[in-house]
């Protein structure tokens, strides 16, 4: 399609006789293409200069504008560099001319315009880094580099920053550049020589570029953005570099690095460099810091460039002013800042893109991205209007009604309905934008916070606590407080929940990072009083580890579970962005700690009950042992080869085996491999097929228990592999399967009942479930395995004695006494437990136990079960409540069923008694057996 086909709109000719000497500059146009001609030169007299100049090359040009742009790139490429600083001043008016014409004529999008003006930057900048590099070249000043080596500028690159960088180069803008160099090109004897001749290079780049000859300029180039440009030269080394923003690196910096890239000379070098400041820009954990920050610099920005105070269309700055180009690309920036570095997928350049993209992802609502993309757009095109007049590096709106009028003529309007418009997109960015970052002032006292709270000596002595002795994260927190004492003044037991948040609060190292958490979701509050209400252990726990609160936000927390398989391919996913073993077990962790966070705290809520969560939490077991073993597996096969033989299964025991998990458990493991034909491993240091999977699984051990920077897993006990504690630590299979045919014990078979292949390679995993299955369907004595059963009940009653009344785990009647029954009714049905009511259910099937008896039986362990998992959420020890009050016994009455903690209390004697009554009825006396 032509040009004049596209045209969807028209400048009005602000200077008619202006507009009528562009106009003859042109005579070949006509119709709409005549119009747009006279309406541009009637406005801008930089356009009527470009068109009296370039009048020749703009009719061809028009007839398919976009080959016209590649034909003028493919010429410039082959410009001799004697004459490319002219050819570059003529391609700029050109280019110059061809998209002002378009973005006035609607003839392509901004991100088309924008773009365009960009790809021709980057080639400019290339162009001169090529020529004034081979310029070193030939003088023999850059060393060990040949004339070939011009192409990629002798190991120098052009990061392009801003809006270059982002693809959105306004009409008059500048270009913000940071040049490097590969010092790992050059002998360190040569490093000084080298540095020096690029120095060179750069400056003279710069000069080819923006000195304003007779033929005009290229583009003003500033290099200001590079590592403390007051001291700095012009192109540095990139290790320098690097180390710089390692160690001093700031917000302002990281937010400039999202939109950057590398745009000339040695791209992959840059590209190579990028991505070593990957840990720098994106950030671990959600960074709503960042948004304090961002607030500082606008606040700083407008003081600074005086733009504060309420929007006056004179003079406005469109780009720095309220309500301008600035707060949305900050708004935009800020978002991405804050959780780019759990979701790459937020890591896009462009302020339109990002926007898109943040909601998709659910970090801003559909509506606020429409509003602010359509502002965006409408802004930039006001701001290449401005420009446009005399192509000058301004966003400034006309200080006169004149200028006004001449600005509405060039935009095909009349100057009362510009300024409506422009004001009212102006005061619904600024309105959008500072919500998000918390607004001008601070709080005011609420008056539904009674006395007693506000000026309780509790209050009172936050101020001495660590997170607070900040100014920054004391300035956050006092614009919170009134928030958090009105939440808590809402709750059941307001002084109570006040001790509880005291809790929490006393043992936060740091408040910058979770304060300014809070303040962007002041939900998180409530959720965090419910939390520290139940437990001050948990609450403690949350003050050391508040980067799970990441996970509230920072995906579908309330969403349904997803299931071991979507979990493990999550994790799997993300350990394979990692490189370095120790972050990946570090990631694991950091993973592992924001789901065990969710489970909890749907547990806590009621979203789930006791039978659920204790399932979710086996599922998040399996699957983070599931993707963590091939890890371990392939770091050690580095030193000692792959797996000899079949390889290895992790086999869940106990209570992961039975897929019933609380918050505090520990993992009950065995490790099984198939040596098969194999003696050694085929690696730089091979080990015997035993040693190997002894040292393996070791390792395994390691990679889940080890305290590292983001904690440890998993605590593992190993004591259930054949021979227990005397036993290896991994069992071949001939040997597990003779070991459970003719040695075992009976209490072995008892513990294999409840067995579950949890990670391994498939076929050996099936190979193991039908040993177990083999040894479970072996005949048994009912007698002697009841008999068994007995004499182990009364040593671990002898062992563990009576824990006391709220003790849901140990004692007569309790979970580990009507577990240890189902075992026993498992190998008496000759099958693998599947869970403890359907084994009971077999036993009254058999006859041995009546169904009232094994509902009893059931009864009492789904209550124990009950207050397990939710007394070990919200104490590490024996709970032991005094009385109905409090959110910790609304908490355990809730999730048992129970109306008030007597009930529970009553309800818990009733049910146990009970059950150790069916218990000791159905085995036999071995009171008298040794």
């Amino acid at each position: 399609m032509t040009f004049a086909s596209r045209i969807t709109r028209l400048p009005h000719a602000h200077d008619p006789e202006q507009g009528a000497d562009a106009l003859r500059a042109a005579p070949w146009a006509s119709a709409d293409v005549a119009r747009l001609i006279e309406g541009a030169g009637g406005c801008s007299p930089y356009l009527k200069s470009l068109v009296e100049k370039e009048s020749d090359w703009l009719q061809t040009a028009l007839d398919d504008p976009e080959a016209a742009l590649i034909d003028e790139h493919r010429q410039l490429r082959d410009t001799p560099p004697d004459t490319l600083p002219s050819r570059l001043r003529q391609a700029k008016r050109r280019v110059a001319l061809l998209t002002g014409l378009a973005d006035l004529a609607a003839v392509w999008p901004l991100e088309t315009v924008t773009q365009a003006l960009t790809d021709f930057a980057d080639l400019a900048v290339h162009l001169a880094l090529r020529a004034t590099t081979l310029h070193e070249i030939k003088r023999g000043k850059l060393p060990g580099q040949t004339e070939d080596d011009a192409e990629l500028a002798g190991g120098m690159v052009a990061l392009a920053m801003g809006k270059m960088g982002a693809g959105e180069l306004n009409y008059s803008s500048d270009v913000d550049l940071i040049c490097l160099f590969d010092e790992t090109r050059f002998d360190p004897e040569d490093y000084h020589d080298a540095r020096s001749s690029l120095v060179r290079a750069t400056r003279k780049m710069c000069a080819m570029l923006s000195d304003n000859t007779g033929e005009g300029y290229v583009f003003r180039t500033d290099l200001r953005l590079r590592p403390d440009p007051a001291v700095t030269p012009v192109c540095l080394a990139m290790e320098a570099a690097e180390r710089y923003y390692e160690s001093l690196g700031r917000t302002w910096e990281r937010a400039a690095y999202i939109k950057a890239r590398a745009c000339a000379g040695d791209i992959a070098a840059g590209e190579t460099f990028l991505k070593t400041l990957v840990p720098f820009v994106w950030r671990k954990h959600l960074d709503f810091a960042a948004i304090e920050d961002a607030h500082d610099m606008v606040r700083k920005i407008r003081d600074h460039k005086g733009l504060g105070g309420p929007i006056t269309l004179p003079g406005h700055n469109m780009k720095l002013g309220r309500g301008g180009i600035r707060e949305i690309e900050f708004f935009t920036q800020t978002r991405q800042i804050i959780a780019g570095g759990r979701d790459p997928d937020l890591r896009v350049r462009g302020t339109v893109p990002g926007l898109a993209v943040l909601t998709e992802k659910g970090w801003v609502p559909q509506d606020v991205t429409r509003t602010l993309t359509d502002h965006y757009r409408a802004h930039r095109e006001v701001e290449h209007r401005v420009q446009m007049l005399r192509d000058a590096q301004t966003h400034d709106l006309p200080q006169s009604d004149d200028g006004f009028d001449r600005l509405a003529a060039f935009m095909g309007t009349d100057r009362a309905s510009l300024q409506r418009e422009i004001r009212d997109r102006l005061e619904e960015v600024h309105t959008l934008t500072e919500e998000f970052f918390g607004g001008d002032t601070a709080p005011a006292r609420r008056s539904d916070v009674p006395d007693e709270l506000e000026n309780s000596e509790i209050v009172s002595r936050w101020r001495t606590y660590p997170a607070l002795r900040s100014a920054r994260g004391s300035g956050i927190f006092e614009r919170l407080q009134p928030e958090i004492l009105g939440r808590l003044a809402k709750t059941s037991h307001p002084m109570d929940a006040l001790m509880a948040f005291d809790g929490f609060l006393s043992g936060l190292p740091a408040g910058v990072q979770v304060f300014s958490l809070f303040e962007a979701n002041p939900q998180l509050i409530d959720l965090l009083i419910d939390i520290v209400g139940v437990s001050p252990e948990l609450a403690r726990y949350l003050s050391r580890n508040a980067a799970v609160l990441d996970a509230v936000i920072g995906g579908d927390f309330f969403a349904d579970w997803p299931g071991q398989d979507a979990l493990r391919a999550d994790l799997r996913a993300i350990l394979g962005r990692e490189t370095d073993y120790e972050n990946k077990l570090n990631t694991a962790r950091r993973w592992g700690k924001e789901w065990h966070f969710r489970i909890g705290v749907h547990l806590l809520r009621g979203l789930i009950g006791a039978e659920e969560a204790g399932a979710q939490y086996a599922d998040l077991a399996d699957a983070t042992l599931g993707a963590l073993a091939p890890e371990v597996h392939a770091e050690f096969a580095l030193k000692h080869g792959p797996c000899p033989g079949r390889g290895a299964v992790v086999v869940g025991m106990g209570s992961l085996g039975s897929r019933r998990l609380h918050s505090r458990s520990d993992l009950d493991l065995i490790v099984i491999y198939d040596p098969a034909e194999a003696e050694m491993s085929e690696g730089r240091r091979p080990l015997g097929t035993r040693p190997y999977y002894a040292r393996l699984t070791q390792a395994l051990i390691t990679a889940v228990t080890a305290p590292m920077a983001e904690g440890r897993l998993y605590e593992i006990d190993m004591r259930l592999r054949p021979s227990g504690n005397q036993g290896p630590v991994a069992t071949s299979l001939p040997s597990f399967q003779t070991y459970q045919k003719n040695d075992a014990w009976v209490w072995e078979h008892l513990a294999l009942s409840r067995a579950r292949c949890v990670a391994g390679p498939e076929a050996l995993m099936q190979e193991v479930t039908a040993v177990q299955a083999e040894v479970m369907a072996a005949p048994r004595n009912r007698d002697d395995v009841l008999r068994e059963v007995a004499i182990m009940r009364r040593r671990i009653a002898s062992a563990k004695g009576d824990a006391g009344p709220w003790e849901a785990k140990l004692g007569q009647g309790r979970l580990q006494d009507i577990e240890l029954l189902a075992q026993a009714a498992a190998l008496i049905a000759e099958c693998p437990l599947d869970t403890v009511p359907d084994a009971l259910a077999r036993g009254a099937g058999c006859g041995w136990l009546t169904p009232e008896d094994a509902e009893a039986l059931s009864a009492a362990y789904r209550l124990c079960w009950s207050l397990q998992i939710g007394s070990r959420l919200i104490s590490e020890t024996t709970l032991a409540p005094a009385d109905d009050t409090g959110a910790a016994s609304e908490f355990l009455c809730r999730i048992t069923g129970a109306s008030s903690i007597g009930t529970l209390r009553d309800l818990l004697e009733t049910r146990t008694r009970r059950a150790a009554e069916v218990i000791a009825a159905v085995l036999p006396d071995v009171s008298e057996e040794e």
